[in-house]
């Protein structure tokens, strides 16, 4: 490995940007790969290899390209998965160790500090700053996924534009279909634009059929798989009143 490829890498890694170190196999040949675009190296690199380890960035996975791209080979190195949790209610108390145990970074967001306590979030990040604020030090990148859970606009509604104006690959907000509508509105008074939002989930979740705040949790994290990796319809929205 030459020294420009280590350093880039090293130096990718140590930023937690989503990275992939491409070879070559037959030359040997290395580029560091860094959020669509090639950091260093030496091997040129055609737009069907850059999307095959978008691809392989994406879903986390190492190895052979797929054919005929498998003379290549990405070693992936992702910073962890990130989840931002707007409300602490009773389904964040349950959302936040199963996205924990799914391999998630969680950080706890809300103002209201006697709701967002050590007591009922043991061991959690908990950030009492307003959402938009926090959302702005915690800068959502491609590998975070925010949640809005209050079913407050006051705290939801600054959440989801900041996620909004950010690369988070999952936005979803709890309420029924016309709580979302309602929310949609709003939005549109401050300025978002179709294409942003129909990036929200609204009702948030997968359509599982469940309705306690378990099962609303688990629709949630399923949803937020389904999207990170690609895996069903845009949307997938959930069909409960929550």
């Amino acid at each position: 490995m030459k020294r420009e490829v280590f350093d880039a890498l090293q130096e990718a890694r140590a930023a937690k940007r989503a990275t992939a170190l491409l070879t070559e196999l037959d030359s040997g040949r290395q580029a560091v790969m860094v959020e669509g675009g090639r950091l260093a190296g030496d091997l040129e690199i055609s737009q069907e290899v850059l999307s095959a380890v978008a691809a392989a960035v994406r879903h986390d996975r190492s190895g052979r390209l797929p054919e005929p791209l498998d003379g290549h080979f990405a070693a992936v190195f992702n910073p962890p998965l990130r989840l931002a949790v707007v409300g602490a209610v009773h389904i964040a108390q349950l959302l936040a160790p199963m996205a924990g145990l799914a391999g998630y970074e969680v950080t706890l967001i809300d103002p209201r500090q006697a709701w967002a306590s050590p007591e009922r979030f043991p061991g959690l990040t908990l950030v009492d700053d307003w959402p938009d604020e926090a959302l702005a030090k915690l800068a959502p990148d491609s590998r975070t996924a925010v949640v809005t859970l209050t079913h407050d606009p006051k705290l939801d509604d600054p959440a989801l534009v900041a996620a909004l104006n950010s690369e988070a690959f999952y936005l979803g907000a709890l309420g029924s279909r016309r709580t979302h509508a309602k929310r949609l509105e709003r939005l549109r008074t401050q300025g978002c634009e179709e294409a942003a939002l129909a990036r929200i989930h609204g009702p948030i979740g997968l359509p599982l059929g469940g309705r306690s705040p378990a099962e609303i949790a688990i629709a949630v994290l399923a949803q937020m798989t389904q999207v990170l990796h690609d895996a069903g319809p845009a949307g997938g929205r959930r069909e409960a009143t929550a």
